[in-house]
């Protein structure tokens, strides 16, 4: 992995924070005219360290020591409920919780070190459970005093079987989230892969999948690969040790994400010879193609792919025209991660919806990919570079009275606009099925909003009236 991408901040051209017409954006960008900006009142962030956190809390035989106060493994209970359901749907009978331990670092930790509580972390976790992984992840506050997670790691490693694996995820290091997921992998290829040489398996493909990836998606995904002839290495999610290990065996590597695993894709190129493919989000009929022939070329079976995609789209065609009918015309506000809120923007297009306004955590060159393409199908329209930022979502939300809100509903929902999301952990989103799905979905809940119009009523959002005069981007500000 390029040591100079540290954080995705390092990248050139990318942006956390900014804001402007699509099209302006456009623009700017390809022109190399687009400026820094940053906030001058934040509302929230969310962290690096919950993803990479999240990204590996479903691995087998694992222990994830978190090296922080209590308060920062907070978040992770969405991640952990993930991997409750998603046993279920695995066929489990018994649920368990991942072996979570906390160094719960207090004062006394901030001024003397905390890695003596670290150690005794590391030494519980192997005596509680013999894992064959102990993962530490960093935090702000072991980060800012400094604590030596890799030298308490291999200082421990010599008396342990385990393999330890430190993760350099300190919050306060990136404002883009997806840095998260960089820190996992580019621990992943120091401390899990491996140095002896592992033949290839024909056909192994590499399905790098985030967290937010149902079962139902799994299994969507794998059904494709099949048609292909052939077998996903399902990492990191539900993933283990072993099939870390397979990685380098793959004959090609595709990510769920675009974010998610860029950077390690081009590693495995790099350093072992296997090709991959970096495309779309399969959400929506235009991405799923996409993904699905950018998969293909990557194992030598674009023809089979095309053949595959003909049929597939004479399966499902009658139903989207059908659900088409129910959707076309109405007005779209999207919030989402990068990856998933760009392709919730294509997918709308096929029920004949239009886009008037998009938040994204981040602006960079796949962004740019992206929103070209977007303005040719949708015109021109708003779009938000934030990383949470719920006040500027409700301004500019009430500014432009949509039809729908595709995203987090908890602020929208409170206008009493029809409010649902493609980010499903229970049911599939992804692939020709997914499409399916998604489009009755949100035409259920165009025609049955009675539960947001009642809210509307009672529960109040905690903002003036006055804000909501004011410029929703008053407080972005060039650098």
């Amino acid at each position: 992995m390029a040591e100079d991408y540290r954080i995705r901040e390092q990248r050139p051209h990318t942006y956390a924070d900014g804001c402007g017409k699509s099209k302006n954006l456009e623009c700017q960008f390809r022109d190399k005219k687009m400026e820094v900006m940053d906030r001058t009142f934040s509302q929230g962030l969310q962290c690096q360290e919950i993803n990479s956190i999240g990204a590996l809390l479903s691995l087998e035989d694992s222990v994830f020591i978190v090296h922080s106060p209590q308060g920062c493994v907070g978040c992770s209970v969405t991640s952990v409920d993930r991997y409750r359901v998603g046993q279920a749907h695995r066929g489990a009978k018994i649920y368990r919780s991942p072996r979570m331990i906390v160094t719960n670092l207090d004062q006394n930790d901030i001024i003397m070190g905390g890695e003596k509580k670290l150690k005794e972390a590391i030494t519980l976790a192997n005596e509680r459970y013999s894992p064959k992984v102990i993962f530490i992840f960093a935090s702000c506050a072991s980060g800012i005093i400094a604590d030596d997670i890799d030298g308490v790691a291999t200082q421990m490693q010599r008396d342990m079987k385990a393999v330890i694996v430190p993760i350099h995820c300190e919050g306060f290091k990136s404002k883009i989230c997806a840095s998260g997921f960089d820190a996992v992998f580019r621990a992943i290829s120091k401390y899990m892969l491996g140095t002896e040489n592992i033949p290839k398996e024909e056909g192994l493909i590499n399905l790098f999948a985030p967290t937010t990836t149902s079962y139902k998606d799994q299994v969507e995904m794998e059904r494709m690969l099949n048609l292909l002839g052939l077998k996903a290495n399902y990492v990191p999610f539900f993933s283990s040790l072993e099939k870390m290990r397979k990685v380098k065996a793959a004959q090609a590597s595709t990510s769920i994400c675009k974010v998610f695993a860029d950077e390690f894709m081009l590693e495995l190129d790099n350093k072992y010879g296997i090709p991959f493919s970096h495309t779309v989000m399969p959400i929506g009929l235009r991405n799923t193609d996409e993904w699905f022939l950018g998969i293909a070329r990557a194992a030598g079976k674009e023809k089979e792919a095309k053949a595959i995609i003909k049929k597939e789209h004479k399966r499902i065609g009658p139903e989207v025209e059908q659900i088409r009918k129910r959707l076309e015309g109405k007005r779209v506000f999207i919030c989402g991660g990068t990856g998933r809120s760009f392709a919730a923007a294509v997918l709308i297009e096929d029920f004949g919806m239009k886009l008037v306004g998009l938040e994204t955590p981040v602006y960079d060159q796949d962004a740019q990919d992206d929103i070209e393409y977007l303005n040719k199908l949708h015109g021109d329209f708003i779009v938000d570079i934030a990383n949470m930022q719920p006040f500027e979502q409700v301004n500019i939300v009430k500014r432009l009275k949509p039809d729908l809100f595709i995203g987090v509903p908890h602020w929208s929902a409170r206008f009493g606009i029809p409010t649902t999301h493609v980010l499903e952990g229970k049911r599939p989103t992804m692939g020709y099925d997914g499409i399916l799905y998604l489009g009755y979905k949100i035409a259920d809940q165009m025609e049955n909003a009675g539960f947001n119009r009642k809210l509307s009523k009672y529960a109040r959002l905690p903002y003036k009236e006055s804000w909501y005069q004011e410029d929703p981007f008053k407080y972005i500000k060039k650098v």
